[in-house]
């Protein structure tokens, strides 16, 4: 499947070889498709499944927006690591448990950046919820790539 997806990237790389090295252009192809991903589970959570509304779970409540961010968010985090490891860094010689746990990490900070800009752009801006999910993406694509190349995936320089 790995092969499979890297042919198709690798099909539509040509226009883009004078801007782009490969790897960054396989990482905007799946990191947007992930993106997209996450921004239909994120609608489709925030209208159909919250009803942009409160879910309350026990002893808290998460309001709609952050709601459908931890739901979309639990998908993605799956297909965002197993798409960057098999298809985008192949080139990283460090061990898949050190990888996914470095994954782990940087996309808790990726979340954790996402909650807050959220937080601050609907709850006290008043933006609407979609536009400012929008708006964060375009954060944390920049700080997701450099924190999956230099950190995540990075290849350790032989002794």
């Amino acid at each position: 499947m790995q092969n499979r997806i890297a042919a198709i990237l690798d099909f539509f790389y040509p226009p883009f070889r004078r801007i782009m090295p490969l790897q960054t252009f396989r990482y905007a192809a799946c990191g947007g498709g992930n993106t997209l991903l996450g921004f239909a589970l994120y609608y489709i959570g925030f209208e159909y499944i919250f009803n942009r509304e409160n879910f309350h779970f026990g002893f808290s409540a998460f309001k709609p927006h952050n709601a459908a961010l931890f739901f979309s968010s639990s998908v993605i985090f799956f297909s965002g690591f197993l798409l960057n490891k098999y298809v985008v860094f192949i080139g990283s010689n460090l061990r898949g448990r050190i990888q996914l746990f470095r994954y782990f990490l940087s996309f808790t900070l990726n979340l954790i950046l996402n909650y807050f800009m959220l937080k601050l752009l609907v709850e006290y801006f008043h933006a609407d919820a979609i536009l400012s999910q929008v708006i964060t993406i375009v954060v944390i694509i920049s700080v997701s790539y450099i924190t999956q190349k230099y950190f995540t995936f990075r290849v350790k320089r032989e002794a």
